[in-house]
């Protein structure tokens, strides 16, 4: 199963909304950890869950953390906290939200700092 991700660099990249399903080979594309960062119920009742993709992620043999946050109030914590993920999970990491823009603008403020 494929799927769509925009890749930063060698050791992050970033990917629009992801299932259960998508786990599987979000770990054959040859990342170790997957960053959640699109809030549970954000995209209604359609919308993956993050316990059911957490679930499918560490099945694949993935580190993976639910880090929500809301699109367009990106705060300092949410950052730091980003920032400090990058620092500790396996990479490559591979982050998604809705578009994959918000975690793209979370990488680069971390990057930044």
């Amino acid at each position: 199963m494929a799927f769509d991700f925009h890749r930063i660099n060698d050791d992050f990249a970033v990917a629009p909304q992801l299932s259960a399903d998508d786990m599987q080979a979000v770990a054959e594309a040859g990342f170790k950890s997957v960053i959640i960062n699109r809030p549970d119920g954000e995209g209604g009742a359609n919308q993956p869950a993050s316990d059911d993709v957490m679930n499918a992620a560490k099945t694949a043999g993935l580190q993976v953390v639910y880090q929500p946050v809301i699109s367009g109030q990106m705060t300092v914590d949410n950052v730091e906290t980003f920032a400090g993920l990058l620092q500790s999970m396996p990479q490559p990491i591979l982050a998604y939200c809705r578009t994959g823009t918000r975690c793209a603008n979370l990488y680069y403020a971390a990057t930044e700092a």
